[in-house]
Parts: C-alpha cells; sequence; structure tokens
C-alpha cells in the first residue's frame, strides 16, 4: 500500500506554470516544511535553509525579478552546465517544444517564447516563493544534499494538494535574490520552488514531461 501511495504521488507531481492567487494556509505551508525537513543528507549535516516570501513582500521580490530579468545578466552561485549534448539535448528540446505547444507557442517564435521565458520571474502567478540555498563550503555535496531536499518539497507539498514547480531561472540572477534576502555570503542560492494551487483552467497545466525508460538510465552488474 505505501508503494502504491508514493508511486501515485510521484505520478501527480507536475510543474505547474499557472496559479491561483489564494495563499496557503501557514499551517499547510509548515507541514510541507516539517515533512521535507526529514530529508536524508550527507552525514545528516542538513545543510539547506529557506527563506519563505509571500503577501507584500513577494509582490516587492516579483518586480525586483521581473526587472533583473530585462535589464540584468545572469550570474548563478553555481555554474550552468557547459552544454547539454546527445539524449540529454533530446530531451530538453522535446520538454521546450511540448511546453511551448501545450501554450500554442510556434516553433521559431522568440517573442512569444521570450514571454513565456519572463513567466519564470514572475513566478507563474504564485502566492508563495521558497529561495533554498546551501552552505557554501559543502559546494556540491551541500547542493546534493538541497537538491533532495527540493525533491521532498515537492512530493510533500503534492501530498497535501499544494501544487509547485523548481525554478532554477531564479538562481540566475541571484546578486539580486542575495541582496533582496541580504544573505551571508557563505550561502549559495541552488533555486526557487514557486507554489500555490494549480490554476487548472490554463491550458499550459495540461503538459507533462515524459520519463526515460529504466533501461536507458540503468546498468545491472551482477
Amino acid at each position: 500500500m505505501a508503494a502504491m501511495n508514493f508511486s501515485d504521488l510521484l505520478s501527480r507531481r507536475f510543474s505547474c506554470r499557472a496559479f491561483k492567487p489564494d495563499p496557503v494556509p501557514r499551517d499547510t505551508i509548515e507541514a510541507i516544511l516539517s515533512m521535507a525537513q526529514k530529508t536524508a543528507s550527507w552525514n545528516n549535516v542538513q545543510p539547506w535553509h529557506v527563506h519563505l516570501i509571500g503577501g507584500q513582500r513577494l509582490e516587492a521580490f516579483r518586480e525586483a525579478m521581473l526587472d533583473a530579468y530585462e535589464h540584468a545578466q545572469p550570474a548563478p552561485d553555481f555554474p550552468w552546465p557547459k552544454e547539454y549534448h546527445g539524449v540529454y539535448q533530446q530531451r530538453r528540446r522535446e520538454c521546450g517544444f511540448g511546453l511551448y505547444a501545450a501554450v500554442g507557442i510556434a516553433k521559431g517564435d522568440r517573442v512569444a517564447s521570450a514571454r513565456q521565458a519572463r513567466e519564470n520571474f514572475r513566478f507563474f502567478g504564485a502566492p508563495h516563493v521558497a529561495i533554498v540555498t546551501s552552505d557554501a563550503a559543502l559546494d556540491v555535496y551541500g547542493a546534493v544534499d538541497a537538491g533532495a531536499y527540493v525533491s521532498n518539497f515537492m512530493l510533500a507539498a503534492t501530498s497535501l494538494g499544494v501544487a509547485t514547480i523548481a525554478q532554477g531561472a531564479l538562481a540566475s540572477r541571484s546578486p539580486v535574490i542575495r541582496e533582496f534576502l541580504q544573505l551571508p555570503d557563505d550561502r549559495k542560492i541552488l533555486c526557487g520552488i514557486a507554489f500555490g494551487y494549480c490554476d487548472e483552467a490554463q491550458p499550459v497545466n495540461a503538459f507533462r514531461t515524459t520519463r526515460a525508460g529504466i533501461a536507458d538510465t540503468t546498468t545491472w552488474v551482477e
């Protein structure tokens, strides 16, 4: 039964790209945080820290991030991938083209593509954003642990009927986030998580990505 429930939870989680404005109750958010805090980490160091932004502060943050999208150059704390190649590039393109098709963007329409990309910095209208950071001294190992936390945060939210989307795009403007939150230098920004209630009337929320088969991602050594 537990395996069936977990499989269902994994299947129900998706990246929400249009939220209702209704805020999530504080006790629900605390329940999500409590569940996510049980994430396993290397030597149990639990390197993640979460800044939860909502209410009027979120509107100010939204304005700051939209301005950064328009005028600031990308400057992530963790270097972006050097390149996507082979099957990784194929999967990335499949995801991008599928998303654009879901919102009626024709291939090659750069104006509409840029407009959709801008939605990342509007948090897709979400009423809450969690900024996840890790300890700088732990470098990639802290990022791995914090990444596991992000996954569990989203699954915990799904279990309570709350929609999410992990946003690496926000980390591309890390200096703006750092200034807004007054983050110390010993914290590295991993990503944001926009969350709230899904606006099911929006066609974009019907879009789902595919997953590779286990034969493509697993090597048995026996």
